[in-house]
């Protein structure tokens, strides 16, 4: 049986979900926020995603014609999933098969409506429906692989008249029933769609999905960090833009702290913070510290443009607060948890 023959006998036996009107709380899949799915470069990646960690592995693979999904192309799958959360909530029924505008996409998500949006959207339901996932994530066995696209198929929808009416998608099992699970969801903040930068966005979700309401925050060493992304960028780099975000403290509603040990292993530290923080060069109050011994204000324009001239504040093996493990130990920092050989593992090739 052929793949399109398939995907009209899907389409056939799904019932249609037409998108809710109005402003939604905007919601995330944890999975999606705490592994590595989504290229976080808006050139065109066809390097594959290979992520190992104990028990979880990860299988990311594009195609040459319209390159790997990225970090803003999930957009649409939050779109999707706050949508069916809130139909749940309000007792209609859902369908992995989901009807919208255009217009309707594109202003949840923070986009503007011009033609070229149009077709930035369309490109991106492209990308998330020819990229390819395999993963032991949520199966009953390590060893079982489930294997998807992040949208089945999507198509653009037309009335009576033959007049274009918005476009319809089919989203895969594996993230529908994630939606559904109520452990398995966050509200984000609605900044999120403002962040521009790939390693802010995938940063911020990260931190979203671990922080939480964890009294003494988390912490990630900069190498685990460097793997759970999954970047294409040198690892120095990438701890330069780490440093960068703690110090312009570019994500909404969390304070980010740079932390360096006696041994010279740098940590990022991150907890809730009271206030709301701004898009780069924006400054914000009260000052908050960004693992200096000084305290700044975010968005200073010399951090927009250029590595911060500052020294990471030293601390000895017992001078901070220790990770929080009473969430998900298997992502906790590793300095406390376990063996570090072996436990990190991925497959990285260079562009």
């Amino acid at each position: 049986m052929s793949p399109r023959h398939i995907t009209r006998i899907e389409r056939e036996q799904l019932e249609l979900f037409r998108a809710l009107p109005g402003d939604l709380a905007p919601r995330d899949a944890q999975d999606l926020m705490a592994y590595p799915f989504f290229s976080l470069a808006k050139s065109h990646r066809t390097i594959p995603i290979d992520f190992h960690m104990n028990d979880v592995a990860i299988r990311v693979e594009a195609v040459a014609e319209y390159g790997m999904a990225t970090i803003w192309d999930a957009d649409v799958l939050i779109w999707a999933a706050s949508q069916i959360v809130e139909a749940r909530d309000a007792g209609l029924r859902t369908s992995r098969l989901m009807a919208a505008t255009p217009r309707e996409i594109l202003t949840f998500i923070g986009r503007g409506t011009s033609v070229r949006d149009y077709h930035r959207l369309k490109a991106a339901l492209d990308r998330l429906q020819s990229t390819t996932v395999a993963t032991t994530l949520r199966q009953t066995s390590e060893r079982r692989m489930h294997r998807f696209s992040w949208i089945n198929e999507w198509t653009e929808r037309a009335d009576a008249s033959g007049r274009s009416d918005g476009i319809a998608l089919i989203l895969p099992d594996w993230f529908y029933r994630a939606v559904l699970d109520d452990a398995l969801v966050l509200t984000i903040d609605r900044e999120y769609f403002r962040l521009t930068g790939g390693l802010e966005r995938w940063l911020y979700r990260l931190v979203r999905k671990h922080a939480g309401q964890q009294r003494r925050g988390w912490r990630f060493d900069f190498q685990n960090l460097y793997v759970k992304s999954a970047s294409l960028s040198p690892f120095k780099r990438f701890a330069f833009e780490l440093r960068g975000l703690a110090h312009r403290q570019a994500l909404p509603g969390f304070r980010l702290v740079v932390e360096r040990e006696t041994g010279g292993r740098e940590l990022l530290a991150f907890s809730r913070a009271r206030f709301s923080t701004g898009p780069c060069g924006q400054a914000v109050s009260p000052g908050v510290p960004s693992g200096t011994n000084y305290s700044v204000r975010s968005g200073t324009g010399a951090a927009c443009q250029q590595e911060p001239k500052w020294s990471n504040s030293s601390i000895g093996s017992d001078a901070s607060e220790p990770s929080n493990l009473e969430s998900n130990l298997k992502e906790s920092n590793l300095s406390v948890v376990g063996d570090r050989r072996n436990r990190w593992k991925t497959s990285r090739s260079a562009p």
